[in-house]
């Protein structure tokens, strides 16, 4: 078989996910720390934290726990091993989906009352953002007339400009994955919240190390994405994932936590007003008006 870049591109992203992401963490906890006026830890601290976690004794609670934990990870990588080789990116995302099932299951195993509300807290978490994720990748298609990872990327024009609803409702739902104010219902970062590591609370050692290894691997094709609404020019395409990037810190900064009811509601409604009320124009003026 012969090798192609974006082979070369899946197997980095293998390699180098865990160093990428650690320093994506790293930086949102240092500029997090700014924001409230705090010195914050040092950039590598998350590395320190996951070596830590795995240096301790496996500990499970069940014999389910671990290996739904370990499958959490395996289809969190999969899945940007797979955007990176150039599948199609509806494929891309039910493999996404999978992942966070296998993490539900893992705090439902537990048994835990805590771990039940996590999970039960971020099964609707997945309900909320669904639609968007749909309406995004339709979105897509219509700008590029592809679900190719490298098509839509080799798009002539910047697709933000076809696409500003779909990027604002994108905006949402990387708040929503990356676990942020004011969607963070499931579990939090934040000790003085009501529900503090709610999904993980029953998770320790190497078993909240994968998570937070598999968290890692997340934010990257999860920006990834994000990329691709500005991949017509590079230098406009680094500059959009900065601001992307300091928006959702900004974001959960500046808002306080919203109970599930509220966060379903805003959700559904910035799908429907932000995507569809995007989607919908765009299609109308790209295939004709009937």
């Amino acid at each position: 078989m012969t090798l192609r870049p974006e082979h070369f591109a899946a197997l980095a992203y293998l390699v180098l996910g865990p160093l990428v992401g650690g320093l994506i963490a790293g930086l949102d906890r240092k500029l997090t720390a700014r924001l409230q006026g705090r010195i914050g830890p040092p950039l590598l601290q998350p590395f320190y934290d996951l070596s830590k976690l795995f240096s301790k004794r496996i500990a499970p609670v069940n014999r389910l726990q671990f290996p739904l934990v370990a499958s959490h990870l395996f289809f969190a990588i999969l899945t940007g091993v797979l955007f990176f080789w150039g599948s199609d990116i509806l494929l891309i995302i039910f493999v996404l989906t999978l992942a966070g099932v296998f993490l539900v299951l893992a705090a439902y195993s537990t048994g835990s009352p805590y771990g039940a509300i996590g999970a039960e807290r971020e099964l609707i978490l997945m309900t909320a953002y669904e639609p968007m994720v749909i309406l995004t990748l339709v979105g897509l298609y219509e700008a590029a007339r592809s679900f190719n990872f490298y098509e839509i990327y080799s798009a002539p024009t910047l697709l933000i400009f076809k696409l500003p609803g779909i990027y604002i409702g994108l905006v949402m739902v990387l708040v929503m994955k990356l676990q942020k104010s004011p969607f963070d219902i499931s579990t939090s970062h934040h000790a003085h919240q009501e529900l503090v590591k709610g999904l993980t609370v029953d998770l320790g050692g190497p078993a909240l190390g994968l998570v937070e290894l598999a968290h890692w691997y997340e934010s990257i094709y999860l920006y990834a994405i994000v990329f691709l609404f500005f991949s017509a020019n590079l230098w406009v395409a680094l500059a959009g994932l900065v601001a992307t990037f300091f928006l959702v810190i900004l974001i959960d900064n500046v808002t306080a936590r919203v109970n599930w009811q509220t966060a379903l509601a805003m959700a559904w409604l910035v799908a429907l007003v932000m995507g569809a009320g995007n989607l919908i124009p765009f299609y109308l003026i790209t295939r004709g008006m009937p």
